[in-house]
């Protein structure tokens, strides 16, 4: 017997209403008094807790490795403008020299936010 429109719709809402009951037994709400109430969550199991600190370390060693390449692409171009100033007078102060100079302000200021940043 094939299900009507209205018993198919009385299932997806009772899954929807036994999903939502499953999920409010999982979520405890305190009354505080004269403040908003506080919302306490189950703590994580120890495989979920694994899991998360193994996903830091992960997002630390690839900070680490990326902090690592920019810092030795600083030093490249922090090496190479010194060998383009060392090249130049007083009078002459090439456009190089000054693009070089904003590159490693910029990778600088992105080493500096990624120090900034850990996990």
């Amino acid at each position: 017997m094939p299900l009507t429109a209205k018993t198919k719709l009385a299932i997806i809402v009772s899954v929807v209403l036994i999903g939502s009951a499953a999920t409010a037994s999982q979520v405890e709400t305190v009354a505080q008094a004269g403040g908003p109430p506080i919302i306490r969550t189950p703590h994580p199991s120890r495989e979920e807790e694994r899991a998360h600190q193994d996903q830091l370390k992960r997002l630390n060693a690839a900070r680490q490795a990326a902090l690592k390449k920019d810092t030795d692409k600083l030093l490249q171009l922090a090496t190479e403008l010194k060998h383009s100033v060392d090249k130049t007078n007083e009078q002459t102060l090439s456009l190089d020299v000054v693009k070089k100079a904003e590159e490693i302000e910029k990778l600088a200021k992105s080493i500096k936010e990624k120090m900034k940043s850990g996990y």
